[in-house]
């Protein structure tokens, strides 16, 4: 199979160093579709692996496709916080039913610099009481830093879980003014 895949969709990759760490990005002709987080080259592998599952097409390392090029300005200029939002095209075929009706309402609803509880979510998208379902869909989030789930807390005032880990939710949530910068 080429880097077309069975339904001519190509898959393109690049790796991105930030401030959070590596990041691996992924695009189609529908818009990003993928972030993964402490990219090296082991969870990179691991990564492009499923994304060709998934996707149907075997991703291509381009880190100058046009389709890659505004993510990533758009990505180093929110890490810089010189940026406070996306406006990129996502990709949400990796993510579907709740999960993606959850990512879509917080990637519609919770700005910068505010957060929001699993529970409060969860009652946005009327399924009260649905916390641990909402906590599912964050941890299936295939778009993080882009689909803030770094920004869903616990309603208790704990921070919750992070797929990327709990010092980079922390560190996303002091670049957004929430917590205080870690001392070090």
């Amino acid at each position: 199979m080429d880097s077309h895949g069975q339904d001519g969709q190509r898959v393109v990759w690049a790796v991105v160093d930030t401030r959070i760490g590596p990041l691996m990005l992924a695009a189609t002709g529908e818009g990003l579709v993928n972030v993964v987080f402490h990219a090296t080259e082991g969870v990179r592998e691991r990564a492009l692996e499923r994304l060709a599952a998934r996707m149907g097409a075997q991703p291509v390392e381009d880190p100058r496709s046009p389709l890659l090029g505004e993510a990533i300005r758009q990505l180093e200029a929110y890490l810089a916080g010189a940026r406070h939002d996306f406006d990129l095209p996502l990709d949400w075929s990796l993510i579907s039913g709740f999960n993606r009706q959850v990512l879509r309402e917080l990637a519609s609803s919770v700005p910068y610099g505010t957060v929001v509880g699993y529970g409060d979510l969860a009652g946005r998208v009327g399924q009260p009481g649905g916390a641990q379902a909402v906590g599912a869909a964050m941890g299936a989030n295939p778009l993080p830093v882009v689909v803030p789930c770094h920004r869903v807390v616990e309603s208790d005032g704990g921070i919750g879980g992070f797929g990327g880990g709990l010092e980079t939710k922390r560190k996303l949530l002091a670049l957004e003014g929430v917590l205080p910068e870690p001392l070090f």
